[in-house]
């Protein structure tokens, strides 16, 4: 009996001390829970994003760092009441004869991440040079993003009057992104044309995006736009929010095809004509929500957009902001673009 009270009392304990374990880990965890809008300390392309989540114990996150695709993180981690995350990759530092590895190490990248106030963070990226001698450290700061609440009843949109943002003959109301850009935007015969040109045997030119001068907030935007085969672009939401522009036409569903919001929605159904063939995009951002339809077909039905995309402006979900036309890719026609805003 004396035994049988002693291995009850020894599972109670045990339980006590798991439950409590896991307690002080979510405990120490949920302040650096949800959304974050990180600005990196860069001179331009100095948006981020962050997300952190908890399930059955263990930490996740996921990342977006200027340029790309929203990534996960390989491992998140709470240390000293700071969180901190780690990426790596394999690099071959060394090949025999037949080309296959000698020698393989694995570099790795990390943030570091404290609270500094109420929903405000702040923290560093460490990027260790090639040789493994001293890092690169690029500070950042970030603001919580509030929760995105359920999808707005689009039948009750009211529309205010639509805006031409292109007028057919030149490029009044828009402006190069970047000074030291080059133009590779023309307009002909009423079609506005990005041509990226590189000279074989040149120095690589740095093209510009091209954005509108005025900044606009929730909207409907209707585009008619030609991709000559395997060129590609971008739409940019209130300059943050990449609808892709690219030649995907037979390829299999992903969130960086054709009217994909780039890395975060997949299309729901493959709508892409032809490389060559026009095409019309009926896009609607409201309410931190998008909707895309591609040749009549919807492609992204009223979905959460959870942050920036990878070259976004800025982290700010809130402010208006202008539409920008990525141009430093490749060749992309636009013969229609019209902006009509959605009243509060």
């Amino acid at each position: 009996m004396k035994t049988r009270n002693l291995i009850a009392l020894l599972l109670t304990g045990m339980l006590f001390y798991s439950n409590v374990q896991i307690f002080a880990q979510e405990e120490a965890a949920t302040p650096f829970l949800g959304m974050w809008a990180l600005t990196l300390d860069y001179e331009d392309n100095n948006a981020g994003w962050l997300e952190v989540t908890q399930k059955d114990g263990y930490l996740y996150s996921e990342l977006l760092w200027r340029w790309g695709s929203v990534t996960p993180v390989d491992y998140t981690m709470i240390l000293a009441g700071e969180l901190t995350l780690v990426n790596g990759r394999d690099a071959v530092r060394e090949r025999d004869d037949a080309g296959d590895p000698v020698i393989t190490q694995h570099p790795i990248f990390w943030y570091d991440v404290s609270m500094d106030g109420e929903d405000q963070i702040k923290g560093s990226g460490n990027f260790p040079n090639k040789d493994g001698i001293e890092a690169e450290s690029v500070s950042f700061t970030g603001k919580r993003i509030p929760p995105i609440g359920e999808a707005p009843k689009m039948r009750k949109i009211k529309y205010g009057e639509p805006i031409d943002l292109f007028n057919g003959e030149d490029l009044t109301g828009w402006e190069i992104i970047g000074a030291n850009n080059a133009n590779g935007w023309k307009v002909e015969d009423g079609v506005l044309i990005n041509d990226p040109v590189q000279k074989s045997g040149e120095k690589h030119i740095s093209y510009g995006n091209l954005r509108t001068t005025d900044t606009f907030g929730d909207f409907n935007l209707k585009v008619e736009v030609n991709i000559p085969a395997g060129s590609n672009g971008g739409i940019y939401l209130r300059g943050n929010y990449e609808v892709q522009v690219v030649d995907s036409y037979g390829k299999e569903l992903d969130s960086h095809n054709m009217g994909g919001l780039y890395s975060r929605i997949t299309p729901l159904v493959a709508a892409e004509n032809p490389a060559g063939e026009w095409q019309e995009m009926d896009i609607t951002l409201y309410k931190r929500h998008l909707t895309v339809l591609l040749n009549g077909k919807t492609l992204i039905d009223n979905q959460p957009v959870k942050g920036v995309t990878g070259g976004a402006l800025t982290s700010d979900d809130f402010s208006p902001g202008p539409i920008y036309l990525q141009g430093d890719h490749g060749e992309i026609r636009y013969k229609k673009l019209v902006l009509t805003p959605i009243l509060k």
